[in-house]
């Protein structure tokens, strides 16, 4: 302030007391800048919050159809977490299930809502929660190591892959129990997710370097070359394509119109182990497994648009259904970040 200024200011308090005016009111230099009230609102792409999960090594996640949960294995203490989303934090007690879960999906709206279904790699077996009254109601015995899960969008059906055994088995949710004989795949596969229209669902093989694409009515599979160390996979929400994460640090794009290749690889961080797309199909969330970041793909133009900080070693990554949240499993920090996305 000017000593011109202040001299104003001066003869403007002798003026109010002298004529009995209140002098509390504050008064403004002409060149002082406007006050402001700073914000605190987490950008885009940036961590909300990091929750503390009540278990050991949060290795999968998946979101309720109504957006008010997310189901969290906990790979080194056999349990599932609840995470309230409303207030991100854990709810109840941890969910026994069977030994080492590594995945998890939920029945969508509809006859067969209300399970979860989580995949125990060391007791060939898969559990089923129900997510009203968060209790295992059913324990399915299954193929050898099951890894990768996904339901069909009718809610019929839950497939899951058997990693060491190169199958796929098809669970009849209407009764939970194995419909049919196991589907031969190739070597080692992991994620697993089906189109939207339900007639197709692809697999990605870790040891064998490919997808297989199994049609949902015959079980016939055909197979699609992508490259080393395939791990998950996740489909836009309009069918079109699919995504695939290799070990070699890329994100592959498939035209399922074609099941074919769809332009040049992408490169996203360090072994790539977890991939979800937003519910407008605009972003795609990969995890990177030894960066301990998340890319975020623009579908529009193939590139990395942003690489967000998480905990170590995050593997799933689940969307909530509104598209403003991504929740993301960090196995070695025994956390779930949770990422602003709109």
């Amino acid at each position: 302030m000017s000593p011109k200024e202040s001299r104003i200011l001066a003869v403007t308090a002798v003026l109010a007391m002298a004529f009995g005016l209140s002098a509390c009111v504050p008064v403004t230099a002409p060149n002082d800048p406007a006050p402001t009230t700073p914000t605190t609102t987490t950008p885009i792409n940036g961590v909300v919050t990091t929750i503390s999960v009540v278990g050991g090594d949060p290795f999968g996640v998946a979101i309720t159809p109504d957006g008010t949960k997310a189901y969290v294995t906990n790979f080194l203490t056999s349990t599932v977490s609840v995470i309230d989303t409303a207030t991100n934090a854990v709810v109840g007690s941890p969910i026994t299930v069977g030994n080492r879960p590594r995945r998890v999906a939920i029945t969508p709206n509809g006859a067969f809502a209300g399970k979860a279904y989580v995949t125990n790699s060391d007791s060939d077996t898969v559990s089923v929660i129900n997510t009203a009254t968060n209790t295992v109601s059913a324990t399915i015995p299954d193929g050898d190591f099951p890894d990768g899960v996904a339901i069909t969008p009718d809610g019929t059906k839950a497939y899951v892959t058997n990693y060491i055994s190169g199958t796929v088995s098809v669970i009849d949710t209407a009764t939970d129990t194995i419909a049919g004989d196991p589907i031969t795949v190739g070597n080692g596969p992991v994620g697993i997710a089906i189109t939207p229209n339900g007639t197709k669902a692809y697999v990605a093989n870790d040891s064998s370097n490919n997808v297989s694409v199994i049609n949902t009515t015959t079980n016939a599979v055909t197979t699609i070359s992508v490259g080393s160390g395939s791990e998950v996979v996740a489909i836009t929400p309009d069918g079109t394509k699919a995504y695939v994460t290799l070990s070699s640090g890329q994100v592959k794009v498939i035209n399922t119109a074609t099941d074919t290749i769809a332009g040049d690889p992408i490169t996203v961080g360090t072994q790539p182990l977890g991939v979800a797309i937003t519910p407008d199909g605009t972003k795609v969330f990969v995890t990177n497994w030894q960066d301990g970041t998340v890319s975020v793909i623009t579908t529009a133009t193939g590139a990395v648009s942003a690489t967000i900080t998480v905990g170590n070693n995050p593997h799933g990554v689940a969307i909530t259904p509104d598209g403003t949240k991504a929740y993301v499993a960090n196995k070695d920090s025994n956390t779930v970040s949770v990422i602003r996305i709109a």
